[in-house]
């Protein structure tokens, strides 16, 4: 098997991470190899946000503020992006075309999210990439500092892969299921 088949095999969501994360500088190459997936008109329609520190906190502010949501709940969902050490937001980041319609720009922004989950899998890392209604909701808009053509496709919650790790298992397809001829 090839070491890339072996890697996209192995990759499972991990809904808990340690509080170890990768720095900017070692996401950088990890980034660049992302930005290989196929993007029609070679648009680059995407951009990501790394979400640290403090930052998780005024997240968290956000979501609570979408929600409406006061006492313990509202604790609960502020202390969700404080679950891992780096969130990475996948932002759509529409560009004006003729030829690009928005549907592609927006599957060229989830190709790179997706293959910067494999590639983070791939270098040891836990990866977990979160939605929720609360994703494009204004108050989160404003706080990831969001243009008007720009969406918010969710987060990668990244951090180490703890000791006693069972990470989520995925069911086996019959493939034959998905895949027809015309």
């Amino acid at each position: 098997m090839s070491a890339v088949l072996d890697a996209v095999g192995r990759r499972r969501s991990h809904s808990k991470v340690t509080a170890q994360a990768p720095t900017h500088e070692e996401l950088l190459p990890l980034v660049s190899i992302a930005a290989r997936v196929a993007d029609h008109g070679a648009l680059r329609p995407w951009r990501l946000i790394e979400v640290r520190g403090d930052a998780r906190l005024r997240l968290g502010e956000a979501l609570v503020e979408a929600a409406g949501l006061t006492g313990t709940e509202a604790a609960k969902l502020a202390a969700k992006p404080l679950r891992a050490e780096l969130l990475i937001a996948i932002v759509v980041s529409r560009r004006e075309s003729d030829s690009v319609a928005a549907w592609e720009q927006d599957a060229v922004a989830a190709g790179v999210g997706h293959m910067l989950s494999l590639l983070l899998t791939d270098q040891g890392w836990g990866v977990m990439w979160r939605t929720g209604p609360l994703t494009r909701s204004e108050p989160v808009r404003r706080v990831q500092r969001l243009r008007e053509s720009e969406e918010l496709l969710g987060w990668l919650y990244v951090g180490g892969v703890p000791i006693d790790c069972r990470p989520g298992v995925r069911q086996t397809i019959n493939p034959s299921d998905y895949l027809s001829e015309l």
